[in-house]
């Protein structure tokens, strides 16, 4: 594989590296819910029984259940938030392989469990592998991508997760039919299937390129030059390698006057630091308070608990809405680089704050008004259209895109630590919130998807087709995010002429509104 180039080595990175990270992140992130209630399960896991418990003992199960879910979803936090010392430190290739290791190390302790404890470690380790691919590989994919193909890149990584979903779910149905003697292969089978993808990964990223700008900033000029020139399949000495090259040192120069450390993030500076830092906050937590989650994991209770279906029609109907998902991930894919990151963010929030709302409605009639179900199911399968177009992959790109050199592992790594924070937050409050407030708490998801359209149109500058430091000029050379966003637009529509005119317009108000010290009397 070493001598694969352009197009054929870009290939081989979403096959080998983003397919299996994405998958596992997908698959791993709901492995657990369709197993709960299966009984070889409950037979080895009394502690979490909910299924032949009443009372309070049923109550007292439940909570643990809850925490042992979650126990992944803190692993993931805690992964991601770790690459702000490692991401930088090891490079990317080295963190995605032991991110593998990590997995695949908690796939296998929690296939072999005859006890929670062993299940619960197993599932945090699993989290700390998936929190640290969560972050890398965007970063990863981000730097080695050029800026007409980065978009679709990127937001594969959407259209994987999913499919890790989609498997998980149709798996755990197949598995929910074996019985007998070997009934442990139910809950076994489908907790051993990611080891097959982490294997994979942790064989396959050594014969993957590392970033050429984490090569360049820790000084691996030549090396840089020559992933540059695979990965763009041109002669090492080709002008538009040095070209290129000579952009990102450059960059560096510009944005590296000093060490970078966390409290950079929180300072604005000629580099607009804290603005772009909370870009990527507001938008990974839009990407878990829309309710994209809330419809993944949940989707079974809500067809059997909120619509009143039966258990076997709602476990079909969560894999079909699922694979529903997986097949609308494509829309992303050939939207992204034509329509840009914004049009995207704006009509997938229109259309995920409009179903939930029209899901708030459809679930306040008694489950026994059969068309106010059929409603139901339908916005339910709606959502799950609008939610890849803008908030399963192109959240994770944005944030690799608008984040400076010297912090963008940094930077990614605290937002998607925010992502895993609001998904914990969800996995939690979710089955509180349906039994005690009921419908009404879609009405929370559609006024904050609502929300979506009107921050991204003010503040969120474009990033289609601009080089990674094109975009870091973008923000350097304008004052404020209205500038930031306009000029970002006229960059994206490559009207250079336009975006000089509009920063000598900004000078001459500039000037005029800070007008020179009078000269000094000779």
């Amino acid at each position: 594989m070493s001598s694969l180039r352009g197009h054929q080595l870009s290939v081989a990175q979403l096959a080998l590296i983003v397919a299996p990270s994405f998958i596992l992140f997908g698959y791993n992130q709901a492995g657990v819910g369709g197993l709960l209630s299966l009984p070889d399960w409950t037979k080895t896991f009394p502690q979490i029984d909910t299924v032949n418990t009443t009372g309070a003992v049923k109550s007292h199960n439940a909570t643990i259940q809850g925490v042992v879910v979650a126990t992944f979803v803190l692993g993931a936090l805690s992964g991601a938030l770790s690459c702000m010392q490692i991401g930088d430190q090891f490079g990317r290739r080295k963190c995605i392989f032991g991110a593998a290791i990590l997995s695949l190390i908690g796939e296998i302790l929690c296939t072999s469990s005859f006890g929670l404890a062993q299940f619960i470690v197993g599932r945090t380790i699993i989290g700390l592998g998936i929190g640290i691919l969560s972050v890398t590989v965007p970063v990863w994919q981000a730097e080695c991508s050029s800026a007409a193909n980065r978009g679709k890149h990127v937001v594969l990584d959407g259209l994987f997760m999913t499919l890790g979903y989609t498997l998980e779910s149709w798996i755990d149905l197949g598995g929910s039919q074996i019985t007998g003697a070997n009934a442990s292969a139910s809950w076994r089978m489908p907790l051993g299937i990611p080891i097959l993808f982490s294997i994979l990964l942790t064989i396959s990223i050594f014969f993957m390129p590392e970033s050429p700008r984490w090569l360049i900033k820790v000084g691996r000029v030549e090396e840089a030059t020559l992933q540059l020139s695979k990965l763009k399949d041109l002669p090492i000495d080709d002008p538009l390698i040095s070209a290129e090259v000579d952009g990102i040192q450059y960059s560096l120069e510009e944005s590296v006057v000093k060490k970078a450390s966390m409290k950079d993030m929180f300072t604005m500076g000629p580099e607009k630091l804290f603005y772009r830092f909370c870009l990527c906050i507001l938008l990974q937590f839009y990407q878990q308070m829309s309710g994209s989650n809330l419809i993944s994991v949940y989707s079974t209770v809500l067809f059997q608990q909120k619509i009143g279906l039966a258990a076997e029609t709602s476990r079909i109907l969560s894999g079909g809405t699922l694979t529903w998902k997986f097949l609308s991930s494509f829309v992303a894919f050939f939207t992204i680089d034509r329509f840009g990151r914004r049009a995207l963010f704006m009509f997938s929030g229109v259309g995920m704050g409009s179903c939930m709302l029209a899901l708030a409605i459809a679930t306040s009639y008694p489950s026994t008004n059969s068309s106010a179900n059929i409603a139901a199911v339908f916005f339910i399968f709606f959502y799950n259209f609008f939610v890849p177009i803008g908030f399963l992959g192109a959240n994770f790109l944005y944030c690799a895109e608008v984040a400076p050199v010297k912090l963008r592992v940094s930077m990614a790594a605290v937002s998607t630590a925010n992502h895993w924070l609001w998904n914990f937050v969800v996995v939690m409050v979710t089955p509180v919130a349906i039994s005690s407030i009921g419908n009404r708490y879609f009405i929370v998801f559609a006024v904050i998807s609502f929300c979506i359209p009107l921050s991204v149109y003010f503040f969120y500058p474009e990033t289609m087709g601009q080089s990674l430091e094109q975009i870091d000029a973008v923000f350097r050379d304008n004052s404020n995010p209205l500038a930031i966003v306009r000029a970002s637009k006229l960059m994206a529509k490559g009207d250079v002429e336009a975006m000089m005119q509009e920063k000598i317009a900004q000078k001459q108000v500039e000037d005029v509104m800070v007008p020179n010290e009078p000269e000094a009397e000779a």
